[in-house]
């Protein structure tokens, strides 16, 4: 074959391969009533509501005991496969780590395109992970280690454009799903553990261009800035890694902001801290924030309030309430009334001994002597929390909020004087967990009793545990909910599993080789029902039985 007919041959194949993908536009109004389609996945969590909530119903109590993996993906990373996938009209989209987007068949596994970003910097504290992916029209955005945000056509899965939004030498990082707001994308800044400032930003989806900005970290003249002490705002951290929320009716955008810096050790950044380790509501067409309610206020656990803001609808002492559910990695479970940041109910899912309740306004009531010291002070939950990044699900079926939870978990918090230097670790001390991370123990790990993962059951209402599922290891899987009342999830033991969402029970399991660090997602193709998951370094795919 000659070069000219091979090339026109190359250019066929390519036609066809584009062809093969192509799927209707993903307008933002498809986006708002992506109810209304369920056999796609077309945001981080379902839908700009983030209940990680699905209306399919094929897969049952009664069958999902023949449920058989259909097909896997195996990733050419060994990073942690932390993403959840999308799926349009019969097309996957996803991310192996760091920052490599894939394009497969959503019924078979088969992969039509691959564009891979090679970060030149990146330093995450935990790892070169990427959580997912946004979609607007035929385009997909992606955030980066190195902190850019690109687009790619998601039919062939060439650049459009590409925007640095930080400096990567400065320890900036982006590891979370972007999220699409009409026409902008949003994304914040991860990099906490490095005396970041942090920040959220809007971008024009075809440009590329900033359209607006909101520092988690206020500076001189914006408001919040006097609860901070000095100049210690310049290094305040802020980071913001897991993907918001939105409410279209009041349009509000609402994000999780992460830890001060440094981590545990408060002396050099006297006050509050905001808006650290808060959820902050902003207008989104402008970022003009309407208002915040800050979880920990001054923290020194490390406690970042990164979690995904769940919104819901929901009647509240006899009236219509619209709300955000919320548990926290301090240990607390919140409701708060989304249209004001009202405080409504907090009231612990575990056990903590930082703080004692709250008082009237919803602040935390600290207990005296429980903060970080030279010796170390035992503190209840641990660095890991009650929970962290996995995501959570709300179920209006059952009216059951469902927490990835970390039961019985301390930590000796020990605070030391620490500098800061551009780029490097900026924690001002460390922590001895009574549970090992996934990635690594303290090297003088001592277990003082018996921790472990559960998924916990708890209504909003009162924020009483209703059941909890216990597993043999903690967790870092998320939880995925459907209209049949079925609940799907992991752990680190390497079981992915479902549990009846009334009462908690077992009704099957399979072994994936590896721990779940991931959201689960559900999805169909041609009126058959898929259920996803990535364990380990591998996405797996499981159906019914035919």
């Amino acid at each position: 074959m000659n070069a000219r007919a091979a090339l026109l041959v190359s250019v066929v194949l390519s036609s066809l391969l584009s062809a093969s993908i192509s799927s209707g536009q993903v307008s933002f109004e498809r986006i708002l009533g992506a109810d209304k389609e369920p056999q796609n996945w077309l945001t981080y969590s379902g839908t700009t509501l983030s209940q990680r909530h699905s209306l399919l119903n094929q897969i049952t109590p009664a069958n999902v005991k023949n449920l058989e993996l259909q097909w896997i993906y195996q990733a050419r990373s060994l990073e942690k496969f932390e993403a959840t996938p999308l799926v349009v009209d019969g097309i996957m989209y996803t991310v192996q780590a760091p920052n490599h987007v894939i394009a497969l068949d959503a019924a078979t596994g088969r992969v039509f395109w691959t564009y891979s970003h090679h970060p030149v910097r990146g330093r995450p504290c935990c790892g070169r992970v990427n959580r997912g992916l946004a979609i607007l029209d035929d385009i997909l955005f992606m955030g980066t280690i190195d902190a850019h945000l690109i687009a790619i056509d998601a039919k062939n899965g060439r650049p459009l454009w590409d925007t640095t939004v930080a400096s990567a030498r400065s320890a900036y990082t982006i590891t979370h799903a972007p999220l699409v707001i009409k026409d902008k994308v949003i994304v914040g800044t991860a990099g906490g553990e490095y005396g970041i400032r942090g920040f959220l930003a809007a971008y024009d989806a075809h440009t590329g261009k900033e359209v607006w900005r909101f520092n988690t970290i206020p500076g001189p003249g914006e408001p919040g800035h006097e609860t901070w002490g000095g100049d210690s705002w310049k290094t305040g951290g802020g980071p913001l890694w897991m993907t918001g929320s939105y409410d279209p009716v009041l349009n509000l955008t609402y994000w999780g902001v992460g830890n001060p810096s440094p981590d545990w050790n408060g002396d050099d950044r006297p006050g509050d801290n905001l808006y650290s380790d808060s959820v902050i509501a902003l207008d989104a067409d402008t970022g003009m924030l309407k208002w915040y309610y800050q979880f920990s206020p001054h923290d020194e656990f490390d406690y970042d309030a990164v979690q995904v803001p769940v919104l819901a609808d929901m009647e509240w002492q006899g009236k219509p309430r619209k709300v955000i559910l919320w548990a926290n990695r301090n240990g607390f479970f919140y409701v708060l009334d989304r249209a004001t940041g009202q405080f409504l109910l907090g009231k612990p899912f575990v056990e903590v001994t930082w703080a004692s309740g709250f008082d009237e306004k919803g602040r935390p009531v600290l207990v005296p002597g429980k903060i970080p010291s030279a010796e170390g002070t035992l503190i209840y939950p641990g660095n890991p929390g009650g929970t962290s990044w996995y995501s959570p699900s709300y179920n209006p079926r059952t009216g059951l909020f469902y927490i990835p939870a970390w039961v019985n978990s301390s930590s000796l918090f020990v605070k030391a004087p620490v500098k800061y230097r551009e780029g490097r670790e900026y924690a001002g001390g460390t922590n001895r967990s009574t549970v090992a991370f996934d990635w690594s123990p303290a090297p003088n790990f001592r277990k003082e009793e018996e921790g472990y993962g559960a998924v916990r059951a708890v209504d909003p209402h009162t924020g009483e545990m209703r059941w909890e599922f216990k597993m043999a290891d903690v967790t870092e899987g998320g939880i995925l909910t459907t209209a049949s009342d079925l609940l799907f999830s992991g752990g680190r033991e390497g079981y992915f599993f479902a549990l009846d969402a009334r009462s908690g029970e077992l009704l099957w399991k399979a072994a994936v080789g590896a721990a779940v660090q991931s959201g689960p997602m559900t999805y169909s193709v041609n009126g058959k029902q898929y259920v996803a998951v990535n364990a380990g370094t591998c996405l797996f795919v499981f159906g019914l039985r035919q």
